[in-house]
């Protein structure tokens, strides 16, 4: 197996002061296989009053191409391995990916409760036993709370002490492998679309139909972002910097009026492992050059966005640079998967 770690600094978290459920379970509505879903785990309690630091989700074999969604105040370790089986994802064989999940360093307090989102394809599963996926709470050094117990076939997951939570799988057929985007967990994260796609390449999902703008020796091209699932909290923004001059700028800020705050963010690979940072000093465009935000790069970061980004419309955006000054442009939404 091979373990990626993930750390995220972003500034929110959701919480709430009550917790109307006793295991950890799923807000998913019923998933159909063969479809992509953002399974929104609901964690209701610590651990005998102590506050819940690390939550282990173990991925049941037929949930592949599983990606976390960032959370604010958490890293996220990935430990990728083998399937048991081969399974098809658009043509191609998949036989290996995530196959758990680790929300770690965080801090969950037990009077609150929170939500883990993971995006993946249930590929197979059986709709009587629906998949289960063994969850373990780490509070303090030594305090745990295990989900793990597995319900047969006819069996009852309630009769089980310490249930693991199921996510439900209807018994229809023959349904459309994209049929999962649009329905997110009601009243939980969905998927961050916005990090599902980061290992697309970014004219694959590019919709077209933006306008190329100039500002001064700026010219700024290739401008989108993707469709969000209903609820998801967050979006991202792509465009390329063409800096035409003889002198360096560097883009300080962005703002739009869809979101409640725009930040500048990076993705990159250190010594194997997946950092995503803010950059509060701006992303510099070097003289003579192209500067690409992308899926799996730099770029635009959507807070508090009010309504999800949907396809076909779009997002207004305000850029704000060191030495070009300001510039209003129009990011077309295209599909929030690009395959």
């Amino acid at each position: 197996m091979k373990t990626m770690l993930i750390a995220t600094t972003a500034l929110a978290a959701l919480v709430s002061t009550s917790a109307a459920f006793a295991h950890a379970s799923f807000a998913n509505p019923p998933t159909a296989v063969g479809a992509y879903v953002a399974a929104t785990l609901q964690v209701p309690h610590g651990c005998d009053g102590m506050a819940t630091n690390e939550v282990q989700i173990k991925l049941p074999e037929g949930f592949i191409s599983a990606k976390p969604q960032p959370k604010a105040g958490w890293e996220i370790e990935v430990i990728s391995g083998d399937y048991q089986n081969s399974y098809d994802n658009h043509g191609e064989a998949v036989t290996s990916g995530p196959v758990e999940i680790r929300f770690k360093n965080g801090n969950l307090p037990d009077e609150f409760y929170d939500t883990f989102t993971i995006y993946g394809k249930v590929a197979a599963a059986d709709p009587e036993t629906g998949l289960a996926f063994p969850t373990v709470q780490l509070c303090g050094t030594d305090a745990t709370v295990a989900w793990t117990d597995i319900a047969a076939a006819g069996q009852d997951p309630h009769d089980l002490k310490s249930p693991a939570p199921v996510l439900k799988i209807t018994a229809a057929a023959g349904a459309d492998e994209h049929a999962g985007h649009g329905a997110p967990a009601s009243g939980g994260h969905a998927g961050h679309a916005a990090h599902a796609g980061h290992g697309d390449h970014a004219a694959a999902v590019n919709p077209g139909g933006f306008d190329t703008v100039t500002l001064g020796d700026l010219e700024l091209s290739g401008g989108f972002t993707k469709a969000m699932l209903p609820g998801q909290p967050v979006g991202g923004g792509f465009i390329t910097i063409t800096n035409k001059g003889g002198e360096d700028d560097v883009l300080i800020s962005a703002t739009s009026p869809n979101a409640g705050e725009v930040q500048l963010h990076e993705m990159a690979m250190v010594n194997d492992v997946m950092k995503m940072r803010q950059l509060p000093d701006g992303i510099k465009v070097p003289a003579g050059q192209s500067v690409e935000l992308k899926p799996g790069g730099l770029h635009l970061m959507f807070f508090k966005v009010s309504e999800p980004f949907r396809d076909g419309a779009t997002v207004p955006v305000t850029l704000t640079f060191q030495k070009a000054g300001s510039v209003d442009v129009v990011l077309p939404i295209g599909p929030a998967r690009s395959n």
